[in-house]
């Protein structure tokens, strides 16, 4: 069955820099739109970044622009999150999600959590000030 799962998350100081990780089994990753997403307490899960199966295309979210980015390895089939300059309005579970395998890419499509059919655990961020 598919899993994904997350690591890297943890408490951070206000400024300072977190990578997250999720490992892949049971789907062949390189044929998935991977992306982030995270959740606030109590407030809706938002979108955080995309990037395509190829990783020719990414996505990312106004609030996060130039501070967080996305990435993945096929052969070792883990996706990143390197998230830079982190402020405590970051604070959030942090939610990967795989959609269905060779998903046509577009920017709305890969923001729309509904696309995404396979998500992982979660790993909490705090961002203290």
């Amino acid at each position: 069955q598919v899993q994904l799962v997350e690591s890297g998350g943890g408490l951070v100081q206000a400024g300072g820099s977190l990578t997250l990780s999720c490992a892949a089994s049971g789907l062949t990753f390189s044929a998935h739109t991977m992306g982030w997403f995270r959740q606030a307490s109590g407030k809706e899960r938002d979108f955080t970044a995309a990037v395509s199966w190829s990783a020719g295309s990414s996505n990312d979210a106004d609030s996060v622009k130039g501070r967080f980015s996305i990435s993945r390895d096929n052969a070792k089939k883990t996706l990143y999150l390197q998230m830079n300059n982190l402020k405590p309005e970051d604070t959030a579970v942090y939610y990967c999600a795989a959609q269905g395998p060779l998903s046509r890419w577009s920017a709305t499509n890969s923001r729309d959590g509904a696309r995404f059919y396979y998500w992982g655990q979660g790993t909490q961020v705090t961002v203290s000030s």
